[in-house]
């Protein structure tokens, strides 16, 4: 029951989309206005200006007048070209003018004054009726050309974030400067004195950087914890300090040591996959060779000159856009922006770039890319590049004028043409193979790529197209966005289904397109693996279900259907307004600008959408069915042709011994491709989806056979029973006649959104000590999330039946329970039709709590599900021998739990082992209803979900699966092995072509609740080692959550010295890690700290580690600071969770179990007071619970060398960089 098809709806396109959705739809115009020197723009007013703004609008020029230093740095102010762009610096003064300085758009795009208002007016010819514009939404530029937005949000309330974007980034990068964007974002805010004032007041600050931008940001309470003071200014004092960076040479030093820790740590094969997979996608640009990470030999050699350079060429007030989003006072904060970033000016920048060279390489750069790059064209938010689009017949707008700006680089009227693309080759270049395009048919272009490496596991294939982004400012362009998502949504699930299929080509599938602001374009991309032996088969069956949707479109099935899933976001969403959390709507709303889309509140999108939903036919989704597959039916003479390059990656193992069905190569590759496009294909057929997987008969009739009842709630940390009739507060807990324990809550914070879970404790704790086969529930676990037939329904109808609902599960097991996810909409869902003629279906929540009693009495277990299952873990337990990371934290653990299998990974051999048979008793042993505990929590009703879980779960017969009980083996759970003494000393090689190490120092420490291996707890500890505690701490020590809030604190305490001694003062890592196993059945566990380092200061960063934790017991116990910055951190944390009804669900997990029994309702009612209670002299004696002494350490290094034999095959990877996935996290 891979319900997690749902999430193809959620995940991949609906919440890929959700921008779209809720306050995106995308539409950024290409065009300019005559900037005002100041503009500010209030929704009530309209735009103010000291300078009167021009009321026409100007359009894109197809042949733009020509940038150069001449016209640029003319002294007259009023030139043209000064007056035609968004954004431009007037200087005051007669400093000379910033060399990088050129007149461009303004990065506000839709939101810049003048535009906006042109836009409200209707002054902007469009095709369709404009979008609205979020009514709160406040922007505006000042004087020094500084530009800004604030949006006012309350959820959480008392909180705000504020993201400075510097539109600067790695692509932005000269020849001898590759890496200096990430160095100097490390330089400037980690040597920032103004932000360490954040410190200790409950702030989060980062920073990262990718190819087009460089972004420093602070989350923070709206005023000082003790409420005297505002933290705006003080938030925004460290970012303008961000601009205004010393540089000095002792920072430089550390951040230096610092990036060249990330280098290796990021450096995974997943990390090179990726690096592949960009290079190739971007060969006719800059991003093929300007990686954040940069070269290590020029990191080791930049002094403060360089750092400052850079700097100073780049951060300057009209080139970066302060975003602010948070419960504060609009007029507050457009004051203290003025009163922080007013006096900035790029002059006095200028001024001080330090070398003559790269300031004269950096103006020609400026040059270049205001002349000819899509950062100019389109966005100043995209990195300085052009595209090989790949479009049908028709798609102009955009691509015609970018084309004419591109067309002008080289040409005759330049004296000496900038390779601004990088075409050419430079002597820091890597030695990469030469790309070939092979002309599949007459002007149908394929560029392969195969990359090849030991450490692969699985064969993965990657085929994109490039497209221009589609500006989405009007009803009609937003009615294409709404088709192509359906459209999504149609291939994601059909590819999912076809994925579980009785013998899958394929082991993951994921087709999408999204416009990608860091790359400058929309990329339609087909990710793919498979086993090895079965690439071709698996490219052949992707591409033909794409082509099936280009050439044939959805049924009418799945338009309703997709259709329907979108407007029920759109309204959850809409539901929920401001209620949405500062940092999604932080991330909504620089997606939308950065791609110019107009930003529209929740409430405004779901109104367009609805009204779009109501209008839109099956012949314009399968118009945009045509052209999102156009790539691919084009590749066959006589079917929908685009134009452009298709690229084609295709990465695999390396073995010497290879056999025949493994080998690809590019010729094998483009006869797969072009096999596959030239197939014939069959449009699908609509299924049969129930509306209901339980009908009120069905229902009826369970209840006279079993009538349910409501008993009193049981708990074991004290508190009195709860009552069986009366809801409680926070939460109501009872237990049904048959034995299930139930909690229900609610949280409106999330709107129209729930979560169940289901805990059946055992685990692979049961496993072992009940007799099942070794891996059996684990397997069997992932075999039912693989399956999903109930009675007389098929896996296909229960997965369409999920995905109707929207709802997402998943389930696993771990080393003490049996653990079921469900996300799900608490409103009717499943409808069809709009406005009046709407008919609802189920909610929510009523078709979760159907799928749980099918789980409990009517679950089929299907062969085909468990080979999948089987699969997954060969490949897991396959791919952690090929896992630096995997193998070492496999090996430590091993040594820590003397072998005890259930914490190690299940080996192959195993797996094989293991029959249907076996993971049905396993799995189904667990699911006893006197065993099972339900938490619910949710924007709902009460007593309406109560009435449902009576009426559906309490009449699942008490004795359901009691065929499957063990009566032999012992009923309690077993403890964590104790430690063998004295510790020891690990050490790991993997073979690996790439130089990495990581390091780990472990030992003995009690469970979550406080519970050691021995069976004593953390606070009976510390009462007997504290022979002078009053009366007062011995009350609070005898809490029961008194162990789980100081190990809480220890963990942020301890991570908190490792930052700042391993890294900031001994320079010797990027990232150490502190963590605890956090069991919560198994009494004891294990913490871990983990640091990455080169090989050569790996045991030097150990040995740093053993210090730390020792220091922290001894020389340099924790301070009365270090306690209640902490105290801040934790607290804050648990504020912010608890918004999330899965937080609600995860608390009530184990409330009512006796395995857990440190745990109840105290444990939340009283965390905040348990939190601020704490103690330094409670944590040091809690310290000594835990294993540190030096021989009870057990500490390891694990360490790539190079394979005998290694030849040097000319092929290079590309210069790693952290976490470049399309849409994935960035360089930190």
């Amino acid at each position: 029951m891979r319900l997690p098809i749902a999430s193809a709806i959620l995940a991949s396109t609906l919440a890929s989309y959700a921008a779209s959705l809720s306050f995106v739809p995308s539409t950024r115009p290409r065009n300019a206005l005559a900037p005002p020197s100041i503009a500010i723009y209030h929704p009530q007013n309209g735009p103010t200006s000291k300078s009167k703004p021009s009321s026409h609008f100007l359009q894109m020029n197809d042949d733009p007048p020509k940038f150069s230093l001449s016209n640029l740095f003319s002294s007259d102010n009023n030139s043209s070209n000064s007056s035609l762009r968004g954004t431009v610096t007037k200087s005051k003064s007669s400093t000379e003018p910033h060399p990088s300085a050129r007149p461009h758009i303004n990065p506000l795009n839709a939101l810049y004054p003048p535009h906006r208002q042109a836009l409200e007016e209707g002054k902007v010819a469009l095709e369709s009726p404009p979008l609205p514009i979020h009514p709160a939404v406040q922007s505006g530029v000042l004087d020094n050309g500084f530009s800004w937005v604030f949006l006012p949000n309350r959820s959480p309330s008392g909180r705000f974030e504020a993201h400075l974007q510097v539109f600067s980034g790695s692509a932005d990068e000269l020849e001898p400067q590759q890496g200096i964007a990430h160095l100097t974002e490390h330089v400037a805010y980690m040597g920032s004195r103004k932000r360490e004032r954040l410190f200790g007041t409950g702030s989060q600050t980062n920073a990262y950087t990718d190819f087009h931008h460089t972004v420093f940001y602070a989350a923070c309470p709206t005023t000082t914890p003790r409420g005297d003071a505002h933290m705006l200014p003080m938030a925004l004092d460290a970012l303008c300090d961000v601009m205004e960076a010393r540089c000095e040479p002792s920072r430089i030093e550390k951040e230096r040591q610092a990036v060249l820790s990330e280098m290796t740590m990021v450096n995974t094969i997943e990390y090179r996959v990726e690096c592949q997979i960009l290079s190739t996608l971007h060969r006719e640009n800059r991003l093929a060779k300007r990686f954040p990470i940069g070269k290590e030999r020029l990191i080791q050699s930049w002094q403060q000159d360089d750092v400052k350079t850079w700097h100073r060429t780049h951060y300057r007030p009209d080139n970066v856009l302060l975003y602010v989003v948070g419960d504060l006072d609009p007029n507050f904060v457009e004051k203290t922006i003025q009163e922080k970033f007013g006096h900035l000016t790029a002059e006095k920048q200028g001024a001080e770039m330090k070398i003559p060279e790269l300031k004269k390489e950096a103006a020609l750069l400026a040059d270049a890319v205001v002349g000819g790059t899509m950062k100019q064209a389109q966005s100043w938010h995209y990195p300085p590049v052009r595209h090989d689009f790949c479009v049908v017949d028709g798609v102009k707008d955009i691509l015609e004028s970018s084309d004419q700006l591109l067309k002008k680089e080289g040409g005759d009227d330049e004296e000496v043409p900038y390779d601004i693309h990088l075409q050419k080759p430079y002597s820091m270049d890597d030695k990469v193979n030469f790309l070939n395009e092979a002309e599949l048919r007459p002007g149908k272009r394929l560029r392969p790529h195969i990359f090849k490496h030991e450490l692969l596991q699985n064969f993965s294939f990657h085929l994109f197209a490039k497209r221009p982004v589609e500006p989405i400012r009007d009803l009609k362009s937003f009615r294409r966005s709404l088709a192509r998502r359906i459209c999504l949504a149609a291939l994601q699930i059909r590819l999912n289904v076809n994925g579980r299929s009785d013998d899958p080509a394929f082991t993951f599938v994921e087709f999408n397109q999204l416009d990608s602001a860091r790359e400058g374009c929309a990329v339609c991309s087909l990710d793919m693996t498979a086993e090895p032996n079965r690439w071709k088969e698996a490219v052949c069956k992707s591409i033909s279900e794409i082509r099936k949707l280009g050439l044939y479109g959805v049924t009418p099935g799945e338009m309703e259907r997709y259709a329907s899933a979108l407007l029920t976001d759109a309204e959850q969403l809409a539901a929920q307004g401001d209620m949405i959390s500062h940092g999604d709507q932080l991330a909504y709303l620089m997606e939308t600008v950065a791609n110019g889309h107009t930003f529209m509140s929740p409430q405004q999108s779901y109104a367009v959408t609805e009204h779009a939903l109501a209008s839109l036919t099956l012949e314009e989704v399968n118009e945009a069915a045509a052209e999102l597959c156009a790539h691919i039916t084009g590749l066959k003479d006589g079917e929908i042709s685009s134009n452009g390059v298709v690229v084609a990656v295709a990465c695999t193992p390396k073995s010497s011994d290879a056999s025949p069905e493994t080998m690809v190569n590019d010729d094998k590759l483009c006869a797969a491709i072009m096999e596959a496009c030239v197939m014939d294909v069959e449009p699908v057929e609509d299924v049969v989806v129930p509306h209901t997987l339980v009908t009120p008969e069905e229902l009826q009739e369970a209840i006279v056979e079993n009538p349910p009842k409501w008993e009193s709630g049981q708990f074991s940390d004290g508190t009195p029973n709860t009552p069986s009739d009366r809801i409680t507060r926070p939460f109501t807990l009872r237990r049904l006649g048959n034995g299930i324990r139930i909690g229900v809550a609610q949280n409106t914070a999330e709107s129209q959104r729930g979560h169940l879970r289901l805990v059946a404790p055992g685990g692979r704790d049961a496993e072992k000590r009940l007799g099942f086969k070794k891996g059996s529930l684990a397997v069997g676990a992932r075999a039912m999330q693989e399956g999903g037939s109930f009675g007389k329904f098929t896996r296909e109808q229960v997965e369409l039946f999920a995905v109707d609902h929207l709802i997402m599960v998943e389930i696993n097991c771990n080393e003490e329970s049996l653990v079921m996810d469900f996300v799900f909409p608490t409103t009717n869902v499943g409808n069809t039709g709009y406005g009046d003629s709407k008919q609802l279906g189920i909610t929510g929540t009523e078709a979760v709590i159907q799928i749980v009693r099918e789980i409990l009495i009517d679950f089929n277990w299907e062969e085909d599900a468990l080979g999948r299952s089987k699969q997954s873990y060969r490949t897991a337990h396959e791919s952690l021998g090929k896992s630096l990371e995997g193998k070492s934290t496999e090996m430590i653990m091993e040594a820590l739990s003397s072998g005890d299998e259930r914490f190690l990974s299940i080996d192959v051999d195993t797996v094989n082992a293991i029959t249907l048979e076996d993971a049905k008793n396993a799995v189904m042993s667990q699911l006893l209803p006197s065993e099972l505990e339900i938490s619910v929590a949710g924007d709902f009703n009460v007593n309406d979900v109560l009435e449902m879980i009576f009426n559906y779960l309490g009449t699942v017969p008490a004795d359901a699966n009691s065929q499957y009980r063990v009566t032999e083996g012992p009923e309690e759970f077993g403890n964590v092995p104790p430690l063998r003494l004295p510790g020891e000393f690990l050490d790991l090689e993997l073979e690996d072509s790439d130089p990495r190490a990581v390091a780990y120092v472990a030992g003995a420490a009690p469970n979550l609740w406080g519970f050691l291996a021995d069976g004593s707890t953390v606070a009976q500890k510390v009462s007997v080692a504290d022979k002078r505690a009053s009366d007062y701490d011995k009350q609070r020590r005898a809490h029961p959550l008194f162990g789980n809030a100081a190990l809480a604190l220890i963990s942020e305490i301890a991570n908190r010295r490792l930052f700042s001694t391993v890294r900031e003062r001994k320079q010797l890592t990027y990232d150490a890690n502190f963590s605890l196993t956090g069991f919560e059945r198994m009494k004891g566990g294990w913490f871990l700290v983990t640091v990455t380092a080169s090989k050569e200061k790996a045991q030097r960063a150990l040995e740093a580690c053993k210090e730390t934790l020792e220091a922290l017991r001894t020389s340099n116990p924790i301070s009365p600071d270090n306690l209640e910055s902490a105290k801040r951190v934790v607290l804050n944390r648990h504020e912010g969770e608890l918004r999330t009804s899965s937080y609600w669900a995860t608390m009530m997990s184990g409330i009512q179990e006796e395995s857990v029994p440190l745990k109840g309702p105290l444990s939340v009612t009283d965390y905040h007071a348990v939190i601020e209670s704490m103690t330094t002299r409670d944590l040091q004696l809690t310290l000594e619970c835990m294993g540190l002494d030096d021989s009870e350490l057990y500490t390891a290094i694990g360490k790539t060398v190079q394979p005998e034999g290694l030849v040097d095959d000319g092929i290079v990877k590309a210069s790693p960089m952290a976490g470049m996935g399309r849409g994935g996290a960035l360089m930190n």
